[in-house]
């Protein structure tokens, strides 16, 4: 199998056709309207890091519309709720401040990228700000903007991802409990681990 190496070996693969000059130009440097909108409308955002040293992470935050809030026009803060303390984005982050996120809103087949550079709070205002029922998330990533830009529908659109009718049905697929044990060699039953990871889940969601 043969590798392509080179950017210029990449652009005679997608020569045609070339990068609109509408593709070019939605790169923003700041927040608009838009923008802004997008981030108070959306529940979920994927947030992409790298130790640079060559390991990368995609990580997922979600929690209830506008949990991300926008500080100002170059100023995105995330809050960080109990996970499972890998830490694997925070980590990255501290030794590599550069981070892509992409919002998501649901039934949208659009999405909003961003990219820019992340440092870690706890700063108390900030935490109180973001908290969910007197629940203050444990630190806070606070994104400065570099770029960002509307992606356009396509993956979206291909996939069927907001189709109801395309998705699995959810009783034919293993509960994590199954998957778990199958590749932990768990002793306890999958139905046992289910019901841990369920009351897991009920005390430790904020």
């Amino acid at each position: 199998m043969e590798f392509v190496t080179t950017r210029e070996e990449l652009r005679t693969i997608y020569k045609t056709p070339r990068p609109t000059d509408g593709s070019i130009r939605k790169e923003l440097k700041a927040l608009d309207g838009h923008c802004r909108s997008f981030i108070g409308k959306s529940p979920f955002v994927l947030i992409g890091s790298s130790d640079g040293e060559g390991n990368s992470d995609v990580t997922p935050k979600g929690d209830k519309p506008g949990f991300a809030v926008v500080l100002d026009d170059r100023t995105i803060a995330i809050p960080d709720r109990p996970g499972n303390n890998r830490l694997d984005t925070l980590e990255n982050i501290l030794r590599n401040p550069s981070v892509g996120l992409l919002f998501l809103i649901p039934g949208m087949n659009e999405t909003l990228r961003v990219n820019g550079d992340a440092r870690i709070t706890v700063d108390a205002g900030l935490r109180e700000r973001l908290s969910v029922d007197g629940k203050e998330p444990q630190s806070v990533i606070v994104v400065t903007v570099k770029a960002t830009y509307m992606h356009c529908a396509k993956a979206f659109m291909r996939s069927d991802l907001w189709k109801p009718e395309t998705w699995y049905d959810r009783a034919t697929l293993p509960t994590l409990g199954q998957i778990l044990r199958d590749q932990l060699a768990l002793a306890d039953s999958a139905e046992a681990t289910d019901r841990w990871l369920d009351d897991e889940y009920k005390q430790t969601m904020w």
